[in-house]
């Protein structure tokens, strides 16, 4: 079992240049307020908005959908949570699996609740697709006056992300050579996975410290002021972006609670 995970995609598309802080915001304006709402209408307009500006962030479908696929295993394990464990069962009995009847009413909240995490994990999907690790953490410090030792902490982090996939490859191999294979057998596998992953997360812990100590070695947490290599600026179409995000995020709420279809998460 290898374990890949995805990397920054460099791009000239439009909203792919703007800002990364802008791009940072725009997602979690556009997809805050899905939050706020139960129904499946709300979600899908916000789904067909993320779908039709893909090409403008040069993203590809089939690049997305690699990077998104975890997703489909949380929305699995919603459906399976509510048909077993939802306390309202409204509407029409649809099935009768052994003691749980699905309904329309816990199909129509699955349908919803899945909608609704791919809406709102999208956004950041393709914002950290789309911007590279440096730009981020020169936005952070520069235009929002984020710390510099958690910013630049930050982006340290997010370099060591695809070693973890590395790494993992490099155990698994040393434990296929010293015999250690699951074979067949579920249980097997199964405490094979979870050795490995500790051993992923006590490489992952020494490797964190002995790079805080080569960076404060470094002077990264001398208080000194900081130059910058280069500068990020937030200019108009940075602004517009945040704007539109937030107007387009609006209007899918607004279309639902006009319909009459709009289900607040609380109340």
């Amino acid at each position: 079992m290898t374990l890949t995970l995805p990397t920054f995609e460099a791009s000239t598309a439009p909203l792919a240049r703007r800002n990364p802080v802008a791009k940072l915001a725009a997602a979690l304006l556009f997809s805050g307020p899905l939050i706020a709402t139960l129904d499946p209408l709300t979600p899908t307009i916000a789904l067909a908005v993320e779908l039709a500006v893909l090409p403008l962030f040069g993203m590809r479908y089939g690049t997305l959908f690699r990077r998104a696929w975890p997703l489909v295993l949380a929305a699995g394990g919603i459906v399976i949570t509510l048909v077993m464990f939802a306390a309202e069962r409204t509407g029409a009995t649809v099935a009768t699996l052994g003691p749980f009847e699905v309904t329309t009413g816990v199909l129509v909240t699955a349908l919803g609740m899945v909608l609704r995490v791919f809406a709102i994990a999208l956004p950041g999907i393709i914002v950290f697709a789309t911007t590279d690790p440096t730009d981020l953490a020169d936005a952070l410090v520069q235009n929002v006056r984020a710390p510099a030792r958690f910013a630049i902490g930050a982006l340290a982090a997010f370099r060591l992300v695809p070693l973890l996939g590395e790494e993992w490859q490099m155990l698994s191999l040393a434990r296929r050579a010293r015999g250690v294979d699951a074979g067949r057998n579920p249980l097997a596998k199964l405490r094979l996975f979870v050795s490995t992953a500790f051993a992923l997360l006590v490489g992952a812990l020494r490797r964190g410290g002995r790079l805080a100590v080569a960076m404060d070695a470094r002077g990264f947490d001398a208080g000194t002021p900081r130059t910058y290599a280069r500068r990020q600026t937030f200019g108009r179409a940075d602004a517009a972006l945040m704007i539109g995000a937030t107007l387009v995020s609006a209007a899918a709420l607004t279309t639902t609670v006009l319909l009459g279809l709009f289900r607040p998460i609380v109340g």
